[in-house]
């Protein structure tokens, strides 16, 4: 039976195929900008998804999504601006970083604490990129 892994690699590897060569012209005029109406549409989607309590929708919103990401990834891979890698590595920073109380030996006793935690861990990381 199949693993996460190897979906994830099948997936990876469609969405190259559909850049490729002989890929999809739709697929392979796409940009950032291009794909933004396409973003925004397929997160309402997944909302009302939630909303209706649909899981069936919701699986499928998840993978359009999914899709989306993985699809704009592998346009600024191919453009040498930024790989998985890096996205996959900076959102596992940040989770880490942004979860003192999980990560490290750091107590929080309440939900105000822990957004009090996130809104200072938030700013001090914008004031940063600022320098």
């Amino acid at each position: 039976m199949p693993h996460t892994t190897e979906y994830f690699s099948e997936l990876r590897q469609t969405i190259k195929t559909l850049l490729g060569e002989k890929g999809c012209p739709w697929d392979k005029r796409q940009t950032n900008t291009s794909l933004q109406k396409h973003l925004i549409s397929e997160l309402a989607e997944l909302n009302t998804a939630i909303d209706r309590n649909d899981h069936e929708n919701l699986c499928e919103e998840l993978g359009d999504l999914l899709y989306l990401i993985l699809l704009i990834t592998e346009i600024n891979d191919r453009q040498g601006i930024f790989s998985l890698d890096q996205v996959l590595q900076t959102v596992t920073a940040k989770l880490i970083r942004r979860h003192p109380h999980v990560f490290e030996e750091f107590t929080v006793k309440s939900d105000e604490e822990l957004r009090a935690q996130w809104l200072t861990i938030k700013a001090r990381e914008k004031s940063e990129k600022l320098i």
